[in-house]
């Protein structure tokens, strides 16, 4: 056995289901590695297929071509080549496994299954991967590696196995989605796995965009004393070296290297949006996008994150005014359009508006107007942007914010039209502080400009939607401070009735805020995915059903 390693950490970005392009990835980066003199190269988790696969990893043919994969790239690992410790999804007689499996001298050397299947919120692994046994250290040139995939790091169990086993390093590899404020915990936890066995452990973690979910990257290194030694870029792809050596009856220890600053709070959440955005857009193949522009703070900052993600040559705005538009939005949108450089189409509604007044006239004879023609105000600008996207091959960017979504502000099949929504798990307060935070900062790897990219009048007027005479949002809904609060301790907490009411919150604001939130959810069941940021967003996370009686307040 030799007492110095140089092992490679690969934080790559999959595409679900390119075999072909995730393999070359791989390649690319055990090229690198190779060529930096390493003996070990440490990949994510599942990224020959790309993570979570859901039930693509259910075809055999699918199995039969990651199989395929895999011996391409075992055949990478001989005569001398660095070893790889790959993820992939692995059938073994008649159960697949979520599987990390060492490549080495030409062939697979040795494999280890996902022990503790996670079946929560995004998650749904049970559904598609048998559980593994206990995992039991990988024997390669004289060290036995201490392999663990993803949430086998969450628990005592593994680790503390592996080490019972004689493991000298604990190895995990990771899909672990960005949530907000996340970092920490990652780190918290693998440094108890630490504590626990004596054993320094390597923690690399995917990076990207995976339809609602995105992973932030951000691998990292820990001794056996529990130091953080090296801590790799968030949201980039990057392969870095880490050097290894085991003194004389000491545990394994690297050398200090890099540590990247933690990306979190407004930033993380930013750049969670960007990252989703532009992987949604790019791995799907549309040529851009276009959205809608009000002169509102939801599209302004849809908009924003679309430039930083796509470029402003790949984003397409427009506005459709309407009799109730005001000159202020009018100038407020033309103005976020220049500070960004995108191209503003110019749409008015009214000539659509009036055809249809003038269709439904006979049968709405003797009614007053109400939602009903604000509503069609929402579904002409729907209709004009599926007209724009069809003919220009660009993917229609629905604005909407969470805060909208949980009580169903929205128009079904008019603002809600679209394929993707970077704000949909963004509450209206957290919409004006990213607003205030991407004018003040440019994210790294960001497209747009510097500098200010949303005008101030926008974040500082009334939200409204325009649809009527002197409309605000908050005719129909509590101040937004308000709303976002009980939101959160009735999505994110689950809290009682009762508990939100003694923080101090109005009994019949509750009470009306849950209705609102339980009598949406057929709206949110017909919404585009949107990136994940908090802890339980619509989709994934938090699944009610449609037909409900059930309240807590009553």
């Amino acid at each position: 056995m030799t007492d110095r390693l140089r092992i490679a950490i690969a934080q790559l970005n999959p595409t679900m289901g390119d075999l072909a392009g995730n393999l070359a990835l791989v390649r690319q980066a055990h090229a690198e590695a190779k060529e930096s003199g390493a003996d070990l190269v440490v990949t994510t988790e599942l990224v020959m297929s790309g993570y979570p696969p859901e039930d693509l990893v259910l075809k055999q043919a699918f199995q039969e071509d990651v199989a395929k994969a895999v011996r391409e790239l075992a055949a990478d690992t001989a005569d001398g080549a660095p070893a790889i410790i790959v993820g992939v999804p692995w059938r073994v007689e008649d159960r697949l496994f979520n599987a990390a499996l060492l490549l080495a001298d030409g062939e697979v050397a040795g494999e280890a299954y996902k022990f503790d299947l996670p079946n929560y919120g995004v998650f749904d692994e049970k559904r598609v991967f048998a559980a593994g046994l206990l995992p039991t250290p990988i024997d390669w040139r004289g060290h036995k590696l201490g392999v663990m995939v993803c949430e086998d790091m969450w628990t005592p169990i593994p680790a503390e196995a592996l080490a019972a086993a004689g493991a000298t390093q604990l190895i995990v590899i990771n899909g672990s989605p960005y949530e907000h404020d996340k970092s920490d915990e990652r780190l918290t936890l693998a440094q108890d796995r630490v504590a626990e066995t004596g054993l320094p452990l390597i923690y690399a973690n995917q990076v990207g965009g995976q339809d609602e979910v995105v992973f932030d990257g951000a691998s990292f290194v820990i001794n056996a004393d529990g130091a953080l030694v090296s801590r790799m870029a968030a949201w980039r792809e990057e392969t870095t070296i880490s050097e290894w050596e085991a003194p004389a009856s000491k545990p394994w220890t690297c050398a200090a290297g890099n540590v990247a600053d933690v990306v979190d709070g407004l930033e993380g959440v930013y750049q969670a949006m960007v990252t989703g955005l532009r992987d949604y857009v790019q791995k799907n193949r549309f040529l851009g996008v276009v959205l809608g522009l009000s002169g509102g703070i939801d599209s302004a900052l849809s908009a924003a994150v679309a430039v930083d993600a796509l470029g402003a040559e790949n984003v397409r705005c427009v506005m459709m005014p309407s009799v109730y538009t005001s000159e202020e939005s009018l100038d407020d949108a033309a103005e976020c359009v220049e500070l960004l450089g995108a191209q503003l189409d110019d749409m008015p509604i009214v000539p659509a508006v009036e055809a249809y007044d003038a269709m439904l006239s006979g049968l709405f004879d003797g009614r007053d107007p109400d939602i009903t023609e604000e509503n069609i105000q929402a579904r002409i600008r729907g209709v004009l942007l599926m007209a724009v996207s069809n003919k220009f091959g660009h993917m229609v960017l629905t604005t909407g914010n969470k805060s909208e979504m949980s009580v169903g502000y929205a128009t079904l099949y008019g603002d809600m039209c679209g394929g993707y929504s970077v704000l949909k798990d963004v509450y209206k307060t957290a919409v004006f502080a990213l607003s205030h935070w991407r004018n003040q900062h440019l994210p790294e790897g960001a497209l747009g400009p510097s500098g200010r990219v949303i005008p101030e009048n926008i974040i500082v007027k009334p939200p409204t939607a325009e649809l009527r005479p002197d409309q605000k949002d908050e005719d129909s809904l509590p101040p937004y401070d308000v709303l976002d609060e009980i939101l959160r301790c009735l999505v994110e907490e689950e809290m009682a009735f009762e508990e939100i009411v003694k923080l101090g919150h109005a009994p019949e604001v509750v009470a009306r805020v849950e209705n609102l939130l339980y009598i949406a959810e057929y709206k949110r069941r017909q919404a585009p995915p949107g990136v994940k940021i908090t802890r339980k967003n619509f989709g994934r996370d938090r699944r009610y059903p449609i037909t409900n009686r059930y309240r807590d307040a009553e």
